[in-house]
């Protein structure tokens, strides 16, 4: 998706407790509502508010995902995962994949009506929506612009079957409208988990609940009714991908009720890499020769190194009486095939 297809809002529809900021406009973005708000929790954060002219998008063809339809209802996140794959996207509308991604976020203000509008039309055939495969839509601006439940309601009363994948645990807020979902349509709720050890988690993840947070959600939405499957990602080179890691956090995800876990080692897109590999030099200067190494041929990591985690997170679920789960339509991350002739470099 690109930007020529977005507008911005009528000026009521502004939040309670705004102050307008004034820093300049990206260019992609003319006209666009811009807001700062003087909530701690958004300290050093800027928001641009957009009127959509479309929400339901098509996953290009490309991509080894298997659903085909996405609803993102930002464009940013303030999770500020170092990995996050996603940070290329925000060069679109001349923002830069870095600190930008984590501190501006594009806000779709009308997403809500809009879903109902794309649903109704005759045109549409009701398949199956995904969630959560860009940025996540309960990152913490979404407890201001509460645009999910609107999407959720709409999906509900078109008993259209849904996805979610979600690092955040705001979605105990929507459980009931999960709940009466459920009732009418096929609703499949995941949880991104990739390690349970927390000072990993507050230098990799720092806007993220915490480990522990996403798990208990999982037993909240598992006690509810719904079967949660983890994605265990990712699994990062030399911080997480050793046995004792692996056990703990697979141990964990079983403790909290997940029905699957699946496993996928760190990749690097363009955008992701130079942060990462920025953020890795200057905390764990001693592993930069082994990404130079893993991912010398591009985005991902060898496919030997990548059957390894398999089996060893394969192993530890056994243990713990947690069956890996292969990808399923509800949690899996976009991951376009990598490119044949792909030559990066890593700092």
């Amino acid at each position: 998706m690109r930007w020529d297809n977005l507008a911005a809002p009528p000026a009521e529809r502004a939040p309670e407790r705004a102050a307008p900021a004034t820093p300049p406009l990206p260019l992609a973005l003319p006209g666009a509502t811009v807001r700062t708000f003087d909530t701690p929790g958004f300290a050093g954060m800027t928001f641009y508010e957009v009127q959509a002219k479309s929400i339901i998008n098509r996953v290009p063809g490309a991509s080894r995902v298997p659903f085909e339809w996405t609803i993102n209802p930002y464009r940013g996140c303030s999770h500020a995962c170092v990995y996050c794959f996603a940070r290329k996207t925000h060069t679109y509308p001349d923002l830069d994949a870095g600190a930008d991604f984590d501190r501006k976020v594009i806000v779709k203000v009308n997403a809500g009506e809009l879903v109902r509008r794309e649903l109704a039309a005759p045109r549409w055939r009701g398949a199956h929506i995904a969630m959560g495969t860009n940025v996540d839509c309960y990152q913490r601006a979404e407890g201001r612009y509460q645009l999910m439940p609107q999407i959720i309601a709409a999906l509900r009363d078109f008993a259209n079957p849904f996805s979610i994948l979600t690092k955040g645990t705001l979605i105990l807020r929507d459980l009931p409208l999960l709940r009466q979902a459920a009732e009418v349509t096929r609703v499949g709720v995941s949880y991104s988990v990739g390690f349970v050890d927390e000072r990993l988690w507050r230098a990799v993840e720092p806007g993220t609940p915490s480990p522990r947070r996403r798990l208990d959600a999982v037993r909240a939405l598992t006690d509810a009714g719904f079967a949660v499957g983890v994605l265990m990602a990712p699994i990062l080179p030399g911080l997480s991908d050793d046995d004792e890691s692996i056990d703990a956090t697979v141990a964990a995800i079983a403790a909290a009720g997940a029905t699957s876990v699946t496993p996928l080692a760190l990749h690097l897109r363009p955008g992701a890499r130079e942060w990462y590999a920025r953020w890795l030099g200057r905390e764990f200067p001693h592993l930069v020769p082994r990404y130079r190494e893993l991912y010398r041929a591009g985005s991902y990591a060898p496919q030997a190194y990548q059957r390894e985690l398999t089996a060893r997170v394969r192993i530890a679920a056994r243990r713990h009486g947690l069956h890996r789960g292969e990808r399923g339509e509800n949690r899996s991350l976009p991951e376009p095939p990598p490119p044949a002739a792909e030559q990066l470099t890593l700092l």
